[in-house]
């Protein structure tokens, strides 16, 4: 027989306590499987904002006429755009709720996908990827701490390591989508030639269906328990427990522990209510008084160091995430073999590039290097190894625990990427890619459990979006240089990304074991 939670509620069991309890007592169930489900969709939307850059920039560099630099500020548009309104919306989201930001921006970046694939110069596609980025970064950090808002101690870090390795499965369907459409030529001619939808055009609008669905399937859940208590709104928060139960366990409410579950509460609550409510100006001043109670010292310094492990880590992973497919284009239409390595062959093609730069006149007529068949195959082999770490990560998190795992799996990284410089073959380079972003992705959702779980509900969404906003700096600094230093020289790009992976490897080691009870 289950004892009623609220029974037993005393001065020493805080009402978070009593949450967790309750959540744990709920197990794990149909609604989780339909909350990660919902947050499958929103993390293919996510990802897909960032991940069809690295296909325009081959299939719409003659159309947009996009030159290295181009595009590599057209990959780190959406990171720019994300800057303006992360931090911001993650203080918003901690004092308004998880649910209404998480609508709002997945909205936003349907509709901006929308005028994306409208675009028809380079100017607009770039504005368009930049507001995407602002809703992206809207979206993202309320994703994730909304689901492990669901979840009991026990099972929460595996469930965000499941959530982050959605990045993964998202390539593969981007990929998938883009071998679809990208490779077929379509051209559709409105106004006498003044407004023209390319295949590339098509494929953006075809992208935006997920944000549109994971818009939709949001507005379909409740409010995050966890913030609903930190609002004292215990009835609400009682209701949505009694929810759960009810899916997970397929009891009737009148069996269900959680009836009684905050009785005085509640009444004091309803009286309060009655007699006050906190105004916008009120919620705001709270949520300041939460972020300065909530911000220790010692969490300060934890919050410095996870932004700048953050920025680093991001940065090298999304240069190699989103430049992969145009220099898998490059090797595919290149010779590689013994002699020839991966810097010959990028070498090669910059210093051509140069060339047919200076020569080139108005008369040229530019043909595109296009993904084919070997490029699309890579990426999708990418989606499926980048899962295999995740497994193995969500088994050994609680047993090996957060920094070793941390520790070793940057090593690899380090390993892996400077290894790329010397890949002579097409296997080489496509198991050396694959194995530095699947590594990448799980050490990624690794700082997020860290962050989750060192940082109170309070100024969760806040901490995660500062982190983020480092995690984009370096992105963005990151898709700027890559292209200049690749300009330069092949092998001083890769060489100080495993450099940055060795010293972050350092810097993982003064990282806090588990947080105290």
């Amino acid at each position: 027989m289950e004892h009623n939670i609220g029974a037993i509620g005393n001065d020493k069991v805080t009402p978070m306590q009593e949450l967790n309890e309750a959540l744990g007592k709920c197990k794990f169930g149909r609604f989780h499987i339909h909350l990660l489900f919902v947050s499958f969709a929103g993390s293919v939307a996510s990802v897909l904002v960032t991940h069809t850059t690295s296909y325009l920039i081959t299939s719409a560099e003659c159309d947009l006429n996009m030159d290295l630099i181009e595009k590599g500020m057209l990959n780190a548009s959406p990171y720019l755009g994300s800057l303006f309104s992360s931090v911001l919306a993650g203080f918003l989201t901690d004092t308004f709720g998880r649910k209404r930001f998480l609508i709002l921006g997945f909205g936003g970046i349907f509709i901006f996908t929308l005028l994306a694939g409208s675009s028809q110069t380079y100017e607009v596609l770039l504005t368009a990827k930049f507001f995407e980025g602002m809703c992206f970064a809207i979206s993202l950090s309320a994703s994730v701490t909304y689901i492990s808002e669901f979840c009991h101690n026990e099972i929460r870090d595996r469930l965000v390591v499941s959530q982050t390795s959605f990045a993964a499965i998202a390539q593969i369907i981007s990929t998938a989508m883009a071998w679809g459409i990208l490779t077929q030529d379509w051209r559709v001619v409105f106004l006498d030639g003044k407004f023209v939808l390319n295949t590339w055009n098509f494929y953006l609008f075809a992208v935006s269906l997920w944000s549109f669905l994971a818009c939709i399937l949001y507005s379909r859940l409740p409010e995050s328990p966890k913030y609903l208590l930190t609002q004292k709104k215990y009835a609400k928060v009682r209701n949505i427990l009694i929810e759960i139960y009810k899916s997970n366990r397929c009891d009737t409410a009148s069996v269900c522990p959680f009836v009684d579950m905050w009785k005085d509460k509640i009444k004091k609550d309803l009286i309060t209510n009655e007699k006050e409510r906190n105004s916008l100006k009120d919620q705001v001043l709270i949520s300041l008084r939460n972020v300065k109670a909530n911000f220790r010292k010692s969490l300060l310094i934890l919050l410095f160091t996870l932004c700048f492990l953050f920025f680093l880590i991001m940065g090298k992973y999304n240069v190699v995430r989103l430049w992969f497919p145009q220099l898998s284009t490059i090797v595919e239409h290149s010779q590689m073999n013994a002699d020839q390595d991966l810097c010959v062959l990028l070498d090669k093609y910059t210093g051509e590039l140069k060339l047919s730069n200076s020569n080139a006149t108005n008369e040229d007529y530019c043909v595109p290097t296009k993904s084919g068949t070997e490029t699309y195959t890579n990426n999708m082999i990418i989606g499926l190894v980048s899962l295999l770490p995740h497994f193995i990560t969500g088994a050994l998190v609680n047993k090996v625990g957060k920094k070793a795992l941390l520790v070793t799996l940057c090593l690899i990284s380090a390993g892996a990427i400077s290894g790329v410089r010397w890949a002579n073959s097409r296997t080489a380079v496509v198991a050396l890619f694959s194995l530095d972003i699947a590594i990448t992705q799980s050490i990624k959702s690794l700082i997020q459990a860290v962050t989750i779980e060192f940082f109170p509900t309070a100024v969760r969404t806040l901490t995660i979006s500062l982190v983020m906003t480092f995690a984009r700096i370096g992105t963005l600094v990151g898709n700027v240089l890559f292209p200049i230093l690749l300009d330069i020289q092949c092998i001083i790009p890769f060489f100080s990304m495993a450099g940055i992976m060795t010293f972050v490897t350092l810097v993982t080691l003064f990282l806090p074991k588990k947080k105290e009870k």
